[in-house]
């Protein structure tokens, strides 16, 4: 069996760029960071590490990021691990792994390149996000709203 499977949560580190092929097809590029934060056990020091991935997103899905996500956007990608290469002007081979998405799911809702500056007299209101603790009480199913 084999599986070919990924799926990073991070920050774009820049605005996706949109192209067409020349065929049409809509193609979207961006690249998203993660961290990876631990504790050394030598020296009890918080330790961070960011990774770099590269991603492509294809057709409506690349259209949709293009419009919504914006650099500093969270976001979440499911794909696939794809390397290509090419060759240059001067013969060199290059190589390039991917992240081919194939679902997307955009992080909370910044102010984004479709919307419009808020004035100050509107009150810009929060999601409120409930916290679950330990030691309450156990939740009846049929309370649930969905």
């Amino acid at each position: 069996m084999n599986l070919n499977k990924i799926i990073i949560v991070g920050n774009l580190t820049a605005d996706p760029e949109l192209r067409n092929t020349s065929a049409g097809q809509a193609v979207c590029s961006f690249r998203v960071a993660t961290n990876r934060i631990w504790v050394d056990k030598n020296t009890g020091q918080q330790q961070k590490k960011t990774e770099f991935h590269n991603v492509v997103l294809w057709r409506r899905l690349a259209e949709i990021a293009s419009k919504f996500l914006t650099k500093g956007s969270l976001v979440l990608i499911e794909g696939r691990l794809e390397t290509r290469s090419w060759d240059d002007a001067s013969g060199n081979k290059h190589f390039r792994t991917e992240i081919v998405g194939e679902k997307m799911q955009m992080g909370p809702r910044t102010r984004g390149k479709e919307e419009a500056a808020p004035s100050p007299s509107q009150d810009i209101q929060q999601e409120e996000i409930p916290i679950i603790e330990e030691g309450e009480e156990e939740i009846d199913p049929k309370n649930i709203p969905f």
